[in-house]
C-alpha cells in the first residue's frame, strides 16, 4: 500500500496521506512519497489544482513517534531532516494551487502540511495544533508557513500557546477558507476544486506564480531562515516539524 496515493481526476488530482493505521502519521517514506507526488503533478500541464487530504477521515497526527523511536532505528531516520526539507520544498515550489481538506486533526508536523495550503477546508470540530512548544521543541516548518501567509500576531497565537484551534476559529483568523460540518469537508473542498478547474487554462498557475513573486526568497532560503533561528535557540535536533 503506497504511503501517499495519487488519484488523477481529469484537470485536478488528489494526494491522499495513506497510513490510516497510524492516523496518517509522518515517517520517511511518506515524506518522500509526498514530495515525489507533488513533483509528478507539477510536471503535468493538464492538472490545474491539487487536493491534499488524509485517508479514512483524518488528516495527519504528526510524526510517527513509534517509528522514530524504534530500536533498531529505520534506515531513513538519519536522512529525515533532508527528506522533510524536500517535502516542504516541493510544496513551496508547486505551481498548482493546493487545497487542503482537513478532517479531525492536523498536529505538529501534520499542521505544517496543512498550513502549506493555499485554501484550507477544516471541519468545525476539527483542529490544527502547533504543539511543539509544549514538548520543548521548535517548529521551524510550521513557523515558516505561518509567517509566509499570516501576520506575526496569528503566528504567535498558534505557535506560542500550542493549543488546538478549531474550524470556525481558523476561518475567523483567516487561516482557513471554510469550516464545513463534519462529514462534508472533502465534498465541499472538491466542489471548490471543480469550480476552479473550469477557469481558463493556466490562469490559476499565473495567479499562484504572481503570489510567489512577492516572496523575496526561494524555497531553500525561506526554510533556511527558520532553521537558523531554531539552531540559535539551541533546540533539540529532533525539532524538525
Amino acid at each position: 500500500m503506497p504511503e501517499v496515493e495519487i488519484v488523477v481526476r481529469g484537470r485536478w488530482a488528489e494526494l491522499i496521506l495513506n497510513r490510516p493505521e497510524r492516523r496518517n502519521a509522518i515517517n520517511g517514506p511518506l515524506g518522500l512519497a509526498l514530495a515525489d507526488g507533488l513533483r509528478t503533478i507539477n510536471s503535468d500541464p493538464q492538472i490545474q489544482v491539487v487536493l491534499l487530504r488524509g485517508a479514512d477521515g483524518a488528516f495527519c497526527s504528526g510524526l510517527d513517534l513509534k517509528e522514530f523511536n524504534a530500536d533498531p532505528p529505520p534506515e531513513w531516520l538519519v536522512r529525515f531532516g533532508d527528506i522533510w526539507r524536500g517535502t516542504h520544498k516541493a510544496l513551496f515550489q508547486s505551481k498548482k494551487p493546493l487545497v487542503v481538506a482537513l478532517e479531525r486533526f492536523a498536529i505538529n508536523g501534520g499542521a505544517a502540511l496543512a498550513l502549506a495550503a493555499d485554501l484550507m477546508f477544516v471541519g468545525r470540530e476539527s483542529f490544527i495544533q502547533v504543539g511543539e512548544v509544549r514538548q520543548g521543541m521548535a517548529a521551524p516548518y510550521n513557523m515558516a508557513w505561518l509567517r509566509l501567509r499570516h501576520s506575526a500576531a496569528i503566528t504567535a497565537r498558534l505557535a506560542l500557546t500550542g493549543r488546538r484551534f478549531y474550524g470556525c476559529e481558523l476561518v475567523e483568523m483567516g487561516v482557513a477558507y471554510s469550516a464545513p460540518e463534519e462529514g462534508s469537508v472533502v465534498a465541499e473542498a472538491i466542489a471548490l476544486v471543480e469550480e476552479l478547474v473550469e477557469y481558463p487554462d493556466q490562469a490559476l498557475e499565473r495567479i499562484k506564480t504572481t503570489l510567489r513573486a512577492y516572496d523575496d526568497e526561494n524555497a531553500d532560503a525561506w526554510f533556511d531562515r527558520a532553521m537558523r533561528a531554531t539552531e540559535r535557540t539551541g533546540s533539540l535536533p529532533r525539532a524538525v516539524t
